[in-house]
């Protein structure tokens, strides 16, 4: 059973870790914890019941409580579904940031992180270029690199 932990905002990873280091130290049956991208102030846990996952998370710093209606495997297999982005971003390519500090100016992607979903860039149009990193989702490509054939 699949059932959903509050934990204090921004501190999913950090209340994930902590749990699973309690994991290997408690004779519980707990299966997986998940932090699910979008799902601020929420981690999942998977139990044997909810009277496992309400022991298991009891007394635990950034844990907030374990809502009733515990989770079934298709609303977790939702969640959990990767989502392909329309466009793909490489490196070489020409993007414009839509939104954050640098909405409107262009860069060309040095690097490209799929894991962290963070790009590489170095801002075109500047006097002294420096790499920065962004997340992906703030840049669209305008133009591709050239393939080499």
């Amino acid at each position: 059973m699949y059932f959903v932990v509050k934990v204090t905002s921004g501190q999913e990873r950090i209340a994930a870790t902590m749990l699973q280091s309690r994991a290997s130290k408690v004779s519980l049956p707990i299966y997986s914890i998940m932090v699910v991208e979008g799902m601020r102030g929420y981690i999942i846990v998977e139990a044997e019941d909810e009277v496992a996952a309400r022991a298991f998370v009891t007394k635990e710093r950034n844990i907030r409580g374990i809502l009733p209606k515990p989770l079934s495997s298709e609303e977790v297999n939702k969640l959990l579904e990767v989502k392909t982005y329309a466009q793909e971003i490489e490196k070489g390519d020409t993007v414009e940031f839509s939104s954050g500090p640098f909405k409107g100016y262009k860069a060309k992607v040095l690097k490209v992180d799929d894991s962290k979903d963070e790009i590489t860039v170095e801002l075109m149009d500047v006097v002294v270029p420096i790499p920065i990193t962004t997340k992906t989702s703030t840049a669209k490509v305008l133009q591709k690199a050239p393939k080499n054939s």
